[in-house]
């Protein structure tokens, strides 16, 4: 993995988590939650990707494909997952 190659992903991966924070709205703490599952996601995605050897949509030494539809997959159910509410007595 090269810098240039991290930095994009960083990069790429912090707009998958803003996007859906506009998207979806909320919070600060939501922010950060969707930002925090953007890179996770993306990365897992990469790594999988590459341990698979999957090439879908290669850019540079980012497995791309993959790591977009994982970053996506966690957004939406760390989305769903947020919604739990606890009830108090």
């Amino acid at each position: 993995m090269t810098i240039p190659g991290f930095l994009f992903g960083v990069l790429v991966s912090t707009l998958y988590g803003a996007g859906f924070h506009l998207w979806r709205g909320g919070s600060l703490g939501k922010l950060v939650l969707y930002t925090l599952l953007g890179w996770f996601g993306f990365w897992m995605g990469h790594i999988v990707g590459n341990l698979l050897d999957w090439s879908f949509a290669r850019v540079g030494p980012l497995n791309f494909g993959a790591a977009t539809v994982s970053s996506i997959l966690f957004l939406f159910i760390g989305h769903w997952l947020s919604q739990v509410e606890i009830e108090r007595k």
